[in-house]
């Protein structure tokens, strides 16, 4: 169509101030809102607990639904919204609802920072229902309650909600099935802010305290050892001219660190390389040396072993989705490896990864003793929601069902009994 064909906004608008809009038509004019589950918990909430005009939600559903609402924005506590309806100059709309306070905040981030699978699924765009659950248990509901949503318009219709409201109350279903987060950020925090309180909350319980490094050996120079030994090998020596044994190599530190120079010299612009990357690198790089001179032997490491033992280091931070985002596999595979290798090492990976595999039905005897109505699949016992898997390594592993993903919950053992 040719920009002389277009109708312009006021072509279609009849003389004077009020003006009707055109009717909702095409594919839009019957579209649904809430694409996704809390999207649909959002309109439930307004719909049916929310004690809002069900006529004035119709109207404003068919508002919503052509495009009357021009802009919309999402901030702690409230959505402001400019609507267009059969005036030349559109109204402003606020919708509020109650902001936590301080203390509500802790309660909501002590059950979600409770389960590494609820941080993972948020930073993987997902809000689990089980959040919704756990917080309404703490006396809290993260959707709107009976009288909580307030509207505001500067239309001159007295009723509340106006259809122009309403219209704004079914948009915000659309932000939240764009962004989880912006039904946390209603009640008051924003991502940056949750993130970095449940960082500190994980790394605060989870994170030991570094004990003190033991001062440096003194040590003696190199060609001074090798002079005096030379002289051992001559003949006695005299009191005055002892011999001095060569000292033992110094021990490992009580942790690794990062490279000093990494922190200081940043890589030439022209090589790409991001500062970030490489300091994470050479971080990764200086624990698997601490780690082999500990007596770590496990050096050569598959793809998906390496990538668990980095995602070990990194639960419960942002930078595991950043981690599974450049690997090219879900955020939420990558906390079911990491949590496996944290308990288990490679074999708690490898009874994580593997397909089922054939064993005697003598080696799961002590297990279906232990769990008399489990079922049973090759080296699977499963009893509800609780299943021991029994190893190439012939130890036993405890997997616990968690938001319809087994997980690795606990370190191996050799009598299945004592899992459970």
């Amino acid at each position: 169509m040719a920009d002389e064909d277009r109708t312009p906004w006021q072509g279609w608008r009849r003389t004077g101030e009020d003006a009707g809009l055109p009717a909702a038509r095409g594919p839009g004019s019957r579209r649904s809102f809430g694409a996704t589950w809390w999207g649909r918990a959002w309109l439930e909430a307004l719909e049916q607990r929310a004690q809002l005009d069900p006529g004035r939600l119709s109207r404003g559903r068919s508002y919503a639904r052509r495009g009357s609402v021009l802009e919309l924005t999402v901030s702690p506590g409230e959505v402001e919204a400019v609507v267009q309806g059969s005036r030349v100059t559109p109204y402003q709309v606020t919708v509020r609802i109650r902001a936590f306070s301080g203390a509500d905040w802790d309660a909501v981030l002590d059950v979600v920072s409770a389960q590494i699978g609820r941080v993972a699924a948020l930073l993987d765009g997902e809000l689990p229902p089980e959040v919704v659950d756990d917080v309404r248990a703490t006396g809290l509901d993260l959707l709107p309650g009976a009288g909580e949503v307030l509207t505001n318009c500067s239309c001159p219709d007295f009723a509340v909600p106006c259809k122009h409201s309403a219209a704004v109350c079914y948009l915000v279903a659309d932000a939240l099935d764009d962004d989880p987060f912006a039904l946390l950020l209603l009640r008051g925090r924003r991502k940056d802010e949750l993130l970095t309180a449940l960082r500190a909350r994980r790394g605060g319980t989870a994170a030991p305290s570094t004990p003190p490094r033991p001062p440096a050996p003194a040590g003696i120079p190199a060609i001074a050892a090798f002079a005096r030994q030379l002289s051992a090998a001559d003949g006695p020596h005299s009191a005055d001219s002892p011999t001095t044994p060569i000292p033992a190599p110094p021990r490992p530190l009580a942790a690794p660190g990062v490279p000093a120079a990494v922190k200081v010299l940043d890589p030439p612009r022209s090589s790409g390389v991001d500062v970030r990357d490489l300091v994470a690198l050479a971080t990764d790089a200086a624990r698997r040396a601490w780690e082999a001179a500990s007596g770590d032997a496990g050096v050569s490491l598959t793809f998906e072993q390496d990538l668990a033992r980095r995602g070990a280091a990194a639960l419960g931070t942002p930078e595991l989705a950043d981690l599974a985002h450049r690997a090219g596999i879900p955020a939420r595979r990558l906390t079911t490896w990491a949590t496996a290798w944290r308990h288990g090492g490679p074999g708690g990976l490898a009874v994580t990864v593997d397909a089922p595999h054939d064993v005697t039905p003598e080696a799961l005897a002590e297990a279906l003793t232990a769990l008399p109505r489990a079922i049973t699949e090759a080296n699977r016992v499963t009893a509800g929601k609780l299943q021991l898997r029994l190893g190439k390594d012939n130890l036993w592993y405890r997997f616990d069902n968690q938001f319809s993903d087994w997980t690795l919950t606990r370190p191996p053992a050799a009598d299945p009994r004592t899992l459970l």
